[in-house]
């Protein structure tokens, strides 16, 4: 595997771990707040986002490349209101589209279609969160500002459940 393509793989786990934490962060404050279906859509995507860093890790083994963890950063957020993390988990998931698109650029580069076909599935995943991070954020402008709605809406994100990955590396 070509040595850049190879550094930019490992430092996806750790920004991967970084989205974990960061989502992590947004359930917080949704738990103290009270808004538990919140919470839980955050949790469940912190998940996501640990087995996400999971599938670069393993098809960085599978290919006989060295993994070398970093230290994870603390989030640094302010969350003053409701709207505030998914806002911000909007910013968030666009910015790791950008680093997934630079991964491919740099594979595209070198040829390495192996690692271009892995990147395929992360290309459509990260549309996918793009998607869900814009409709949570027009259901909150929506409804956020009327309890009934609120509590809707709350509701519905409680009934999120995981479901892991079915990428096969």
């Amino acid at each position: 595997m070509d040595q850049k393509v190879a550094k930019l793989l490992n430092e996806q786990i750790n920004k991967e771990f970084y989205s974990a934490y960061l989502y992590l962060e947004f359930a917080n404050y949704y738990d103290e707040v009270g808004l538990d279906g919140f919470e839980n859509w955050y949790k469940v995507q912190a998940q996501e986002e640990r087995d996400h860093a999971m599938l670069f890790y393993q098809y960085m083994k599978n290919n006989d490349e060295k993994v070398t963890l970093m230290a994870i950063d603390k989030p640094e957020c302010e969350l003053t209101d409701n709207m505030a993390p998914l806002k911000k988990g909007l910013e968030h998931e666009k910015y790791v589209t950008a680093l997934i698109n630079n991964i491919y650029a740099a594979a595209y580069e070198v040829k390495d279609f192996r690692t271009m076909q892995l990147l395929d599935w992360f290309v459509k995943e990260q549309g996918e969160e793009e998607k869900n991070a814009t409709d949570l954020i027009t259901k909150m402008e929506l409804f956020g500002t009327d309890a009934k709605g609120l509590y809707m809406l709350n509701s519905e994100l409680g009934a999120r459940v995981y479901t892991a990955p079915s990428l096969v590396l």
